[in-house]
């Protein structure tokens, strides 16, 4: 099993969403953050003055999938969520060791 991260623009996530929906993904968590890459963020002007804006928005999204479904999950979020610019985001792949669904008890891809 493997957790997903990925980290992208807020207007692609409804995109997104459906593209995972799409692709077989039947959980995931969604939170909005704020940080930055490489970049350090963005020079906006307002105004006529110019200001850096350090922490720009974005959303996580949180996905366990079993080890055979991830490369079309992977493939299903690049797709949709790519726009060729600089602040498109990144995908993190984790291990996990285990499930369990507390509900039930069930442990492992069972309780996925």
């Amino acid at each position: 099993m493997k957790k997903i991260e990925v980290i992208i623009r807020p207007e692609k996530l409804e995109l997104v969403r459906r593209s995972l929906e799409q692709a077989g993904c039947t959980g995931l968590m969604i939170s909005e953050i704020e940080g930055h890459g490489k970049q350090k963020g963005v020079i906006q002007q307002w105004r006529g003055e110019k200001y850096r804006v350090a922490l720009l928005p974005k959303v996580k999204i949180e996905i366990i999938t079993k080890d055979q479904d991830l490369e079309k999950i992977i493939k299903a979020i690049i797709d949709s969520a790519r726009t060729g610019e600089i602040g498109d985001g990144k995908i993190f792949i984790f291990p996990v060791d285990n499930v369990i669904r507390i509900r039930t008890g069930e442990k492992g891809e069972q309780a996925i």
